[in-house]
């Protein structure tokens, strides 16, 4: 089912089939991307500051396909969409206390040899030690791990909101790294106290080429604190892809080696070198090909950036 902030945009998959001519049983045995797999450059890590430790800069959201429990070809398409990430280099899978059963199906999605490679991050809604605790036992449960590599604060509102409640569950070994969320522009003020107080490793924040207000206020901000940053949204609820429709990607995108709508979109994010990941959802197996292989080759520079910013306020 299409949630209702998509139901009057076209999907993803609208806007390919549109643009590529390609039928819905096409696409349906399009396994992977032959674009992803021609190219054999690797896949660009980037450092945690905090840390130094590297991470690739694709990685996987589940808000969307992974929150409800499923059966048969859609639970290996699931399966699939894992194991093309991991397969291609790949490591950081967000998800939430809140995405339904998000937590579940990973959980039973992830086999022993998976979790080695995935570096996992999850979100509370309740940043009190006392309340959150029940919650992250849940979610430890539901994941079947023992400790997360990122336990964030999911779309943080108190700009007075503590993290010493996350500082305790790391020193206990229960996460790697804290972080804090937001995609809403009335709780961006609250990101920034909390980003200069507490410091966190990480900010996840709405950021798309149709959505660069976090350019402005947040990403300068997580820059000056050390903290990595994630980029929720990155197709901005699929506006990208309704803004595109039925329109080739620019010749002069190739100087970048973007040669697909998400590659382009993506990029756009990775030339930005405050951004640490993205990581667009998706529960299928080509799209996340299409959607990984955004993290090689070449990033747009800042002119490169300005010309994909006019190319697409044009449209």
């Amino acid at each position: 089912m299409i949630p209702d902030f998509l139901a009057d945009h076209p999907t993803r998959r609208q806007i390919l089939h549109a643009g590529l001519g390609i039928t819905a049983g096409a696409l349906a045995n399009w396994k992977i991307s032959a674009l992803a797999r021609s190219d054999p450059s690797p896949l660009e890590t980037r450092p945690i500051p905090h840390s130094g430790q590297r991470i690739p800069v694709v990685g996987l959201g589940t808000a969307n396909g992974f929150e409800a429990p499923q059966e048969g070809e859609e639970k290996d398409a699931l399966k699939k969409v894992i194991l093309e990430l991991l397969s291609e280099g790949g490591s950081l899978i967000d998800t939430a206390s809140s995405y339904g059963s998000a937590e579940s199906v990973l959980g039973h999605l992830l086999s022993d040899q998976d979790r080695a490679k995935v570096f996992l991050a999850t979100k509370l809604e309740n940043g009190d030690e006392r309340a959150g605790a029940p919650e992250l036992k849940r979610s430890l449960e539901r994941l079947r791990y023992r400790q997360v590599d990122l336990l964030q604060l999911h779309n943080v509102q108190d700009p007075n909101q503590s993290l010493a409640a996350f500082r305790n569950w790391k020193a206990q070994g229960l996460c790697q790294y804290i972080g804090i969320t937001t995609t809403s522009k009335h709780d961006y003020r609250a990101a920034e106290n909390i980003l200069r107080r507490e410091r966190p490793d990480f900010l996840q924040v709405d950021y798309s080429l149709s959505d660069r207000e976090a350019e402005k206020r947040l990403l300068p901000m997580a820059a000056d604190v050390g903290a990595a940053v994630l980029t929720a949204l990155p197709f901005g609820r699929s506006s990208v892809f309704s803004a595109v429709r039925g329109k080739s990607v620019p010749e002069w995108a190739r100087e970048f080696d973007a040669t697909t709508w998400p590659q382009f979109f993506l990029k756009f994010l990775l030339g930005n070198e405050t951004v640490t990941t993205v990581i667009p959802g998706t529960a299928n197996p080509a799209h996340m090909a299409d959607n990984i292989s955004a993290g090689r080759g070449r990033f747009p520079d800042a002119g490169q950036r300005k010309a994909m910013i006019e190319f697409f306020e044009a449209l």
